[in-house]
């Protein structure tokens, strides 16, 4: 099975914060279990997308550009995006069709916003999923904490289905390249 690690907004003033947001939740551990599942997906031999946002730092400099601390393979591929969904308008599902992606890992910033909607998107898109529970983060909201953002979408987002295709989440510690979704069909 073809499988691919999707590492969504990991852009340096998204994490740190910047002048318009603040810096997302628990951020170095974030960045060290990004490194951690990207070591994970070499040794699996599975296709490494990062995806960029272009409203981050306007697109440009150092701000817009993916964590310093994070390792970018050099065969790691990175496609930008102008909206929340990392497949509107991007080159990013006929990608993975071409390269017959069946399992997509996947893992980043914002968790309300671009994690859960790549999610999603995804199972729609017939692709099986597996959520980096630890693995994504956001930053506080007027009405909740980060981590109750990031508690709920874990919750809700475990077992979400579009009939064929379905999400888990699972931790980093985990086999995440081995997926476990046929054993709930």
């Amino acid at each position: 099975m073809n499988q691919a690690l999707l590492v969504v907004d990991a852009q340096q003033e998204l994490m740190e914060g910047g002048t318009e947001e603040k810096g997302v939740f628990e951020k170095k551990g974030l960045i060290e279990t990004i490194n951690v599942v990207v070591e994970k997906a070499i040794k699996a031999n599975a296709n490494i997308i990062f995806m960029r946002d272009l409203d981050v730092s306007n697109g440009e400099g150092p701000g817009f550009q993916i964590h310093k601390n994070i390792n970018v393979p050099a065969t790691a591929i990175i496609f930008d995006k102008l909206a929340t969904n990392s497949f509107y308008k991007t080159p990013l599902n006929t990608y993975l069709n071409d390269n017959k992606i069946a399992h997509l890992v996947i893992m980043g910033c914002k968790t309300e916003y671009c994690i859960d909607t790549a999610v999603r998107t995804a199972t729609v898109n017939h692709y099986d999923v597996t959520l980096v529970g630890d693995g994504h983060s956001t930053s506080d909201s007027e009405i909740l904490s980060a981590e109750k953002i990031i508690q709920h979408h874990n919750a809700t987002l475990h077992g979400h289905y579009n009939v064929d295709n379905f999400s888990m989440v699972r931790r980093s510690d985990e086999d995440l390249f081995n997926p476990i979704h046929d054993s709930y069909r």
